[in-house]
């Protein structure tokens, strides 16, 4: 059998009536040139979902896959990364499973992909009394847009012209993702390591792969304007934090490294396979044995190409950084002085003592280098980062 030329993902936990509408509007797609295949990337659910992905599975002529686990809080990152491995495709496509699309989605994305380019998409909320009248027989017709309202199709057409206005300006983190719209080549989800598995909880999983993306040299274009999203309602989920701030994945977000190839991802590397190298002059063997945890000797050791993914510097060397890497570490023994140019560029800095010119939070004890790195490099849960300094 031929491989399907695009996966579509649909996250799901526990709304089987608006899963059954979303799976509808999947088999109501028109105008596919190559085959689909579709994965329901279940987070637990303990209903009769199983059931409905089954029946769904027997009454539709593509492949349909199921990936799930034990439910333990929201692990929408998690489930994605299972569904791409659980997939085929070439191109990969997310979708909620409370949102339905519009019979040329799939046709739309397949046609306006570029190479190198991720398209971020978003959603036009429906109303309750319009999610009430939408049957699997009107989504079948395609006749669901209608009730979309306008206000908010000037919303949907602000954050198309917003993204525009963000590449035009060459912005390096906007356009924004959000996991209910994307299309996606495997290659470049598979060049980040796909989702951080570390976000557990609502909320910053898309902001993270977006960034990762952005730092891979991946770009991101709205396909807002042609290719939206229609989100059923429904209750507000009681875990979810009132405001994106109280998050509590907000923390280990914006910790100060960031990984482009994520440790817990689609594969779950190892630290000691990182690739670490030294910036200017290389300490006695005894600094490195007494200030370095052991993966970090160890993958110093190991033989990479290519950029450094992690650049260590020890005071009094004076050689720059070179700001190609993901993660910037200067080490200042005891009695050393620190060049200014390496102060400014560093992401962490272990120290004895203070160290004049560098910013607030960013300096800490050299004896806890072995914690903190491996904290913000993302092996400890994200729960666990949330309450560390470093975070």
């Amino acid at each position: 059998m031929a491989r399907p030329e695009v996966a579509v993902l649909v996250s799901s936990f526990e709304r089987p009536a608006h899963l059954r509408r979303a799976l509808a509007s999947i088999a109501g797609q028109r105008g596919l040139r190559g085959s689909l295949e579709v994965v329901v990337t279940d987070d637990g659910s303990r209903d009769e979902t199983h059931r409905l992905v089954r029946e769904f599975a027997e009454s539709v002529p593509f492949p349909v896959r199921m990936t799930t686990h034990p439910h333990d809080g929201f692990q929408l990152a998690r489930c994605r990364n299972a569904g791409v491995r659980a997939s085929t495709a070439d191109y990969l496509v997310f979708l909620d499973g409370d949102c339905i699309i519009p019979p040329d989605h799939l046709k739309v994305h397949l046609d306006r992909r570029r190479e190198n380019t991720v398209q971020a998409g978003f959603f036009a909320r429906l109303s309750e009394a319009a999610s009430a009248r939408i049957t699997e027989e009107e989504i079948r017709r395609g006749n669901f847009a209608r009730w979309e309202t306008w206000s908010e199709r000037w919303k949907l057409f602000k954050l198309h012209a917003k993204g525009e206005f963000y590449r035009w300006i060459g912005d390096r983190t906007r356009p924004k993702l959000f996991g209910n719209n994307i299309g996606i080549a495997r290659r470049d989800y598979e060049r980040v390591n796909g989702y951080d598995e570390n976000f557990r909880g609502w909320g910053c999983e898309d902001d993270d792969l977006r960034l990762r993306l952005r730092a891979a040299g991946i770009d991101i274009v709205s396909i807002v304007w042609w290719a939206r999203t229609y989100h059923l309602w429904h209750a507000r989920t009681p875990s979810a934090p009132r405001t994106w701030r109280e998050g509590r994945n907000v923390n280990y977000l914006l910790r100060p490294v960031r990984l482009t190839r994520c440790l817990a991802g689609l594969v779950t590397r190892r630290l000691r396979d990182l690739h670490v190298q030294l910036v200017g002059r290389r300490p006695p063997s005894e600094t490195l044995d007494r200030t370095l945890p052991l993966w970090c000797r160890e993958a110093l050791g190991s033989r990479h190409s290519g950029t450094a993914e992690i650049e260590l510097a020890f005071a009094p060397s004076s050689e720059p950084f070179s700001n190609s890497g993901d993660c910037r570490v200067l080490i200042v023994p005891g009695g050393q002085p620190a060049a200014r140019k390496l102060v400014r560029q560093s992401d962490l800095i272990f120290a004895r003592g203070g160290v004049p010119g560098a910013a607030e939070g960013k300096t800490f004890a050299i004896e806890s280098l072995p914690a903190i790195l491996s904290r913000n490099l993302g092996l400890a849960r994200a729960a666990e980062l949330v309450t560390s300094p470093a975070a």
